[in-house]
């Protein structure tokens, strides 16, 4: 299940997380449709991927100082993060196979 993060805990848990496995961040908010569509697919992933990556959410809303940071201007967007750097970036409703993908050339 994708744990939820915050802005103040967005660097101890993606930034040094990301330096020993790939962390992939879903950022969304609770009214965006597709982004509710993407919540279950996520869980697949998570489960696909096992302890080889981790999958976490990031609320737009409750925490605009991180998703500006990283430029969010569509929802939902999922961004792959290794040593500390995004390297991968997909916006809009993906499928699992891509997700998994995506996030398995990073291991």
């Amino acid at each position: 299940m994708p744990m939820e993060i915050k802005d103040a805990d967005f660097a101890a848990k993606v930034v040094e997380q990301s330096k020993t496995k790939p962390i992939l961040v879903d950022f969304w908010a609770a009214w965006c449709g597709p982004c509710k569509m993407l919540a279950p697919i996520l869980e697949d992933v998570a489960l696909d991927l096992g302890d080889k990556a981790e999958v976490l959410k990031l609320n737009v809303d409750e925490n605009p100082m991180t998703a500006g940071s990283f430029g969010i201007r569509s929802i939902p967007t999922v961004i792959v993060f290794k040593n500390g750097v995004e390297v991968e970036r997909i916006i809009g409703l993906s499928g699992r196979d891509e997700i998994v993908n995506l996030v398995k050339k990073h291991f």
